[in-house]
């Protein structure tokens, strides 16, 4: 049987790539492409007319329930999420139970990934132990056991010393920390934003200045110690302004954001309507033009999906003590699609910043269309619509803030090293 498999005359979208043509795959790696080719003898042909074909995604940040919160999610639902989304690779997070501080733990979910077949996961090491903010965990040993960068996940590092210290230690091996970027002694209890409606509601805010004062002093740490920090989904147009700032000045600063943040607004909680309690908070309108104008001009440099895996019973309770999170592996593709469909940015831009760019951060040669590459691949029809629907999404997580919104961009399939794992 021919291990080749012929896509033609897709549209291939990639870094620096918008063209109409064929791809071939050869042995699980992408041996071809280009403008209109012969396809070989034997190959099994893939044709969709009028459908994209990219990299498969890489999400830069994603909690999976494993280990400690499997009732919220386990490895495998998340990639069986993951490749209904078109993700093919996923950086996860260290605030489980126990905290990935420990070197084996780095590598047991890089087994984990693999054994998947669908899915790389890429772990991130705990910054401290425990995720505590209190002492560093050993951030060496963990990049030696593969870890791709160092955070406390949801929890930020309110000590400046701590972070001071981790900037330093990490610039020695050319390591990034990754900050949640929220004011611990600001925010409090809070679980909206500061705000008429949150006063309205009756709910504790948090104000928006809580991320960028987090800002405004990381990178100034990220300035004295020469080292490389990463803001997490920044939804904010202060903060916004502060890293657009460092970054013409030349400071080690990045930054994602996620589609909550570009997509709502805070008028989607409602009346108590939990499954969009986020962290950080949503916020105002001005806000989320900014986060789209930051998208736009390159300020953020990706779109990860931010996915918080919840129980109903996390969900089901007051306001203001139900989890905060949403699930988002398989709306991550749409709802950046909306912002194609609506002139905000071009698919090629949309495309790249859910591949390439955050591939490039952490470290991973994923997220390219080139000869030789794994074929971790995704084919999508732009055009198609379809709702989302909590309940009836793939995957163990239902907690969607994006309940009952119509989507333009249906994946066909995702292949894995050449192996098609959805569709």
């Amino acid at each position: 049987m021919s291990a080749d498999t012929f896509f033609r005359g897709v549209r291939l979208v990639g870094a620096g790539i918008d063209i109409q043509g064929d791809l071939l795959v050869r042995d699980g790696l992408i041996a071809d492409f280009g403008p209109s080719f012969g396809c070989p003898e034997g190959a099994t042909v893939i044709e969709a007319d009028g459908a994209i074909l990219c990299p498969g995604l890489v999400d830069m940040r994603a909690a999976l329930g494993e280990p400690g919160f499997e009732y919220r999610e386990t490895i495998a639902s998340a990639a069986e999420a993951a490749a209904a989304g078109g993700i093919t690779t996923l950086a996860a997070l260290p605030d489980t139970s126990p905290a990935i501080d420990d070197p084996a733990l780095v590598q047991l979910l890089r087994t984990r990934g693999e054994d998947t077949g669908s899915l790389t996961i890429l772990p991130y090491g705990a910054l401290t132990r425990g995720c505590r903010g209190e002492e560093l965990a050993e951030l060496g040993l963990l990049r030696e056991a593969g870890a791709v960068a160092f955070t406390d996940g949801s929890r930020a590092i309110g000590s400046s010393r701590t972070m001071r210290l981790a900037l330093s230690y990490a610039r020695g091996f050319g390591a990034r920390i990754v900050q949640h970027p929220e004011d611990p002694s600001l925010a409090g209890s809070g679980c909206a934003t500061e705000s008429e409606q949150s006063t309205r509601l009756g709910l504790p805010g948090i104000p928006a200045a809580a991320e960028a004062i987090m800002v405004a002093r990381d990178i100034r740490l990220a300035e004295l110690t020469g080292g490389a920090v990463h803001f997490a989904h920044v939804s904010t147009g202060e903060a916004l302004d502060l890293i657009r700032q460092a970054k013409a000045r030349g400071i080690a600063v990045t930054c994602d954001t996620a589609p909550p943040y570009f997509d709502l607004n805070e008028t989607s909680i409602g009346d108590f309507r939990t499954y969009a309690k986020l962290s950080p908070p949503l916020r105002k309108e001005h806000d989320r033009k900014a986060v789209i104008a930051a998208l736009a001009d390159g300020t953020i440099d990706a779109i990860a999906s931010d996915h918080q895996p919840r129980d109903a019973d996390d969900k089901r309770l007051p306001f203001a003590l139900a989890s905060a999170g949403g699930s988002g592996l398989a709306t991550l593709l749409g709802v950046t699609l909306a912002y194609v469909h609506n002139g905000s940015l071009t698919m090629q831009a949309a495309i790249e910043l859910l591949t390439a760019r955050p591939a490039a951060l952490l470290g991973s040669d994923a997220g390219r269309l080139a000869k030789g590459s794994a074929a971790d691949l995704c084919l999508f029809d732009p055009d198609r619509i379809w709702k989302v629907e909590a309940g009836e999404l793939p995957g163990k997580a239902q907690n969607t803030p994006f309940d009952g919104r119509a989507l333009e961009g249906v994946v066909l399939g995702t292949w894995k090293r050449g192996k098609r794992v959805f569709g």
